[in-house]
């Protein structure tokens, strides 16, 4: 039984979500789940190239991508499910394995796109990464 469940979604790629959302809805119905919808806000990993960048971007940034993910939710995800917004920093799967263990998440429920492009081959997919390293299950949607 699933009683914290983490959706991550990207705003700017329905993909990461259309097919992924409904069947974390269908989970928490059945489960009586929390849903945690996690957005990952890159980092700049080189402090030279955050150098280029406003003082405050980050700052904007963030809160900008908050109103948004709370807009999102407000349009596809029922009322009667108990929802929260995460924005975290990092790469997508750093950012998804930190907000699994900062909500003490039991369950993720993710997208898997078939397109792979050179680096996914080198490095492997954010779905691959998040399932070897989030020490919980992960429900991959295709």
């Amino acid at each position: 039984m699933h009683k914290k469940i983490v959706l991550p979604i990207d705003l700017d790629a329905a993909e990461s979500w259309e097919r992924a959302l409904p069947e974390a809805l269908a989970l928490c119905r059945v489960f009586g789940a929390e849903l945690f919808v996690v957005t990952v806000l890159p980092d700049y990993r080189m402090p030279l190239v955050g150098s280029y960048f406003p003082a405050d971007f980050h700052k904007k940034a963030h809160k900008l991508l908050a109103e948004t993910q709370q807009t999102f939710v407000e349009k596809h995800v029922p009322s009667e499910i108990k929802t929260h917004c995460m924005v975290v920093d990092g790469s997508p799967y750093e950012g998804i394995i930190k907000s699994v263990k900062a909500v003490g998440a039991d369950l993720v429920v993710m997208a898997s796109h078939n397109k792979r492009r050179f680096a996914d081959y080198l490095l492997g997919p954010n779905a691959e990464h998040v399932m070897r390293h989030a020490g919980v299950s992960v429900l991959i949607v295709r």
